[in-house]
């Protein structure tokens, strides 16, 4: 058994599209209209058959106060594997990307927080 795909619960998909390839680096996979939404995918570009990320529409009534809440509360919804956090958060800050959390070490792993610009944070760690 592997992960074949994982969400993030977007406010807009066009502009999740531009954030999670134009700043993060992904590469968009798969892309399917689907009425007013579309089934629209990124992958790693180092990994293009690898995990997906499904850039999910976050229309349900119950994803505004769960995603406004791990919002308040700190809680990024996901993490990303990176070579070195450090590199990436300065790589990122240059980008215009507003991170919650500096680079922090916590034992053998280091992480950051960024804001996705699509309502959620996301983390950014690697372990040496």
């Amino acid at each position: 058994m592997r992960i074949h795909l994982s969400s993030v619960l977007v406010d807009d998909q066009d502009k999740a599209l531009r954030f999670y390839t134009e700043v993060l680096g992904f590469v968009k996979k798969t892309e399917v209209p689907l009425g007013d939404a579309r089934w629209l995918t990124v992958v790693s570009p180092e990994d293009r058959d690898g995990t997906e990320l499904v850039l999910e529409p976050d229309s349900h009534p119950a994803v505004k106060p769960f995603k406004e809440a791990l919002v308040k509360d700190g809680i990024p919804f996901t993490s990303f594997a990176v070579d070195d956090v450090h590199e990436e958060y300065k790589r990122l800050r240059a980008l215009g990307v507003r991170f919650t959390q500096e680079p922090m070490e916590m034992g053998p792993v280091t992480t950051a927080v960024f804001d996705d610009t699509c309502g959620n944070l996301i983390q950014i760690a690697h372990q040496r």
